[in-house]
């Protein structure tokens, strides 16, 4: 059989979410109404995200990094303060703790990806300003034993909620947890924009000020400044993309939480095969649906054969890659975040996909591990 012949399952689709007459006709309007920065799309989009994230306030920025980098500025986190992360993240994580000026400490994760609260009490020191759990895959982290400990240590709670917009805990959204949260609008991600965009939550009048000045040059009015800041804005189109997708959001998430669930009853018991772990007061949003496999590299390309597109997220630790040897880590320093990454692959999730596409990758894999 020819590979024209296979059925094709792609990672993305991002064409798809974003090929819609309307939104193309309010993209339109913003070159005619020239409304381009910091406009009434954003504050619009912001409201609306507010809302969603049961915070108070949302703050629009140009990135998700950014939103990590400027809520820890708004914490006047900076040089000689650490700040407890997993090592799992996607690198930007502990980047914006760097740019910020502070010192990333890494503690091991469990079985589900997240912050292991037991290792990130052990990694505490003196100088710890901030825990900064991350909701990988858009499974949420151990918040209430976290924020518990971050309160017994005096330590601010920061959330890298890149991966998880719409997620929740015990009906609580993640974003609404920490003294900020911060999302990721990245085209990968399940409320994607047509580049980088990011926002930054919280329920604090006087943080999302200075989160608004921050992102803005640190201007007060349009004359003067209340401090030095940066160009970090959301812009307008951006927003308007942005709240096009905060309308599709609730069907968005229920297609990807309905495909892991078909992956798990499909791979359930397959030798070879862990399926994500499950806690029943957690709203997983799956921004990917990551398995543990045997023989990995030789599955995936097993797969590409069939047609079917993986990724690995992710499959360096940044505690091991280059730039962190500086900082004193090296293998065999989070056991259980190395095992994962040298056996974690993330199958395709996006909302497009059909059953009979979640039927294939199954059935590849079962025919894969039956050999």
């Amino acid at each position: 059989m020819t590979l024209d012949a296979i059925m094709r399952v792609p990672y993305l689709a991002l064409d798809r979410h974003f090929d819609h007459d309307e939104l193309a006709a309010a993209l339109r309007s913003h070159l005619t109404n020239t409304d381009f920065v910091l406009g009434e799309s954003v504050t619009r989009f912001e409201q609306e995200f507010a809302r969603l994230s049961g915070s108070e306030y949302a703050v629009g920025v140009n990135s998700g990094t950014d939103a990590l980098f400027l809520a820890l500025k708004a914490l006047d986190i900076g040089p000689g303060d650490e700040v407890v992360t997993a090592p799992n993240s996607f690198i930007a994580t502990a980047g914006a703790i760097v740019a910020a000026g502070a010192r990333p400490v890494f503690a091991d994760v469990g079985a589900d990806y997240n912050l292991d609260p037991e290792r990130v009490a052990a990694a505490i020191t003196p100088r710890t300003r901030a825990i900064l759990p991350v909701h990988l895959t858009g499974n949420p982290a151990p918040m209430p034993t976290l924020l518990a400990l971050a309160g017994q240590r005096g330590l601010a709670l920061i959330e890298d909620a890149a991966q998880a917009v719409a997620a929740t805990l015990d009906g609580k959204s993640v974003g609404a947890f920490g003294s900020a949260g911060c999302f990721s609008l990245h085209p990968l991600k399940n409320l994607p924009v047509g580049g980088d965009g990011g926002v930054v939550t919280t329920s604090s009048a006087e943080l999302a000020e200075r989160l608004r000045r921050l992102r803005n040059h640190g201007l007060r009015n349009r004359d003067e400044i209340a401090h030095f800041g940066f160009n970090s804005r959301l812009d307008s189109m951006q927003a308007t993309i942005a709240r096009f997708g905060l309308a599709r959001l609730a069907a968005i998430t229920e297609s990807r939480r309905r495909h892991a669930a078909r992956y798990d009853a499909l791979l359930a018991g397959v030798g070879g095969v862990v399926i994500p772990p499950r806690r029943a007061n957690a709203h997983q949003v799956f921004h990917t649906y990551v398995v543990q496999v045997e023989a990995r590299d030789a599955l995936m390309t097993y797969l590409a054969g069939q047609g079917i597109d993986t990724k690995i997220h992710y499959p360096i630790p940044i505690h091991l890659q280059a730039p962190c040897r500086d900082l004193g880590y090296g293998p065999g320093d989070f056991p259980v975040c190395e095992d994962q990454a040298r056996r974690i692959l993330s199958l395709p999730i996006n909302e497009h996909l059909t059953d009979a596409q979640i039927d294939h990758v199954a059935d590849c894999i079962r025919r894969f591990y039956s050999h």
